[in-house]
């Protein structure tokens, strides 16, 4: 695919988006930023909420002309399922609908360990855990990620957009947890993926898993290095410092048993 120059990047004010901004155009993007908020040091940045129908002409304008979309926008922790409908199901769906509509080809929806969490993590001697695993989410957030991976499949199907579903493990400059050490995506690493996932020929709908090269890996990542991503560090460096100050991962402990972590037994369902 011929590489896309002018890339739309949502929820570019957040955490993993402020990462991008920074990473992104060292491969030759110009981006445009698209956020709910304003977005520090970007005075031209689109600022509407992807989840408000109010907001769909402010979408329709940043979607224009623009070669890729980025989708990292949205609620990034559990929360009620209200506010987790409109943040990352109905505002995903609406940024496909301007995509469609804009003539748009290539999206990289960053999709979440989440979407799997109640699968069990591997043990020692197991193999990796396979791209083609079943949904089992561990939380609403999760559930939506799950619904943002079909409506890609959906879109790819009906309508020929392609999109790379980047199942993110937990990307921060370091792992800052005994279970991130299996899970960690370092930035350099997650631009290299996106990249790869904004050039690589022929998608269709492809679900990869976005970790780095980690020692203590969970799951595979070969869907990814087909893409063309060749992951760069390890979290292996930080293992003795996180287990000395918080103790290997317990098999009897609950909080460890599955991928999504401490996400599958924190409690989820709130009063109406």
């Amino acid at each position: 695919m011929p590489a896309a120059r002018t890339v739309l990047l949502t929820g570019a004010a957040g955490g993993l988006g402020t990462l991008m901004r920074g990473l992104l155009p060292d491969y030759g993007y110009a981006l445009r930023l698209l956020d709910m908020v304003p977005v520090e040091g970007a005075p031209d940045a689109v600022t509407a909420d992807l989840g408000d129908p109010a907001d769909e002409a402010a979408l329709r304008e940043a979607v224009r002309g623009v070669d890729a979309i980025v989708h990292l926008a949205g609620i990034s922790l559990e929360a009620p399922f209200d506010r987790i409908l409109r943040a990352n199901i109905e505002g995903t769906y609406r940024l496909y609908e301007a995509a469609r509509e804009a003539g748009i080809r290539r999206v990289v929806f960053a999709s979440s360990n989440h979407a799997v969490g109640f699968t069990p993590r591997p043990r020692d001697g197991d193999p990796l855990v396979p791209v083609g695993t079943p949904h089992r989410p561990d939380t609403f957030y999760g559930l939506s990620k799950c619904f943002g991976e079909d409506l890609a499949q959906l879109y790819w199907d009906r309508h020929g957009i392609e999109t790379v579903s980047v199942r993110i493990g937990s990307c921060f400059p370091e792992p800052t947890s005994v279970r991130m050490l299996s899970l960690w995506l370092s930035p350099g690493d997650a631009a290299r993926l996106f990249h790869a996932a904004l050039t690589a020929e022929g998608v269709g709908h492809t679900v990869v898993y976005g970790s780095s090269a980690n020692t203590r890996l969970w799951w595979d990542l070969s869907s990814a290095r087909a893409l063309g991503y060749e992951p760069r560090d390890d979290s292996e460096p930080y293992a003795r410092k996180l287990i000395a100050e918080q103790g290997a991962l317990d098999d009897a402990n609950p909080d460890h048993a599955g991928l999504g972590g401490h996400f599958c037994t924190t409690p989820t369902m709130w009063p109406h």
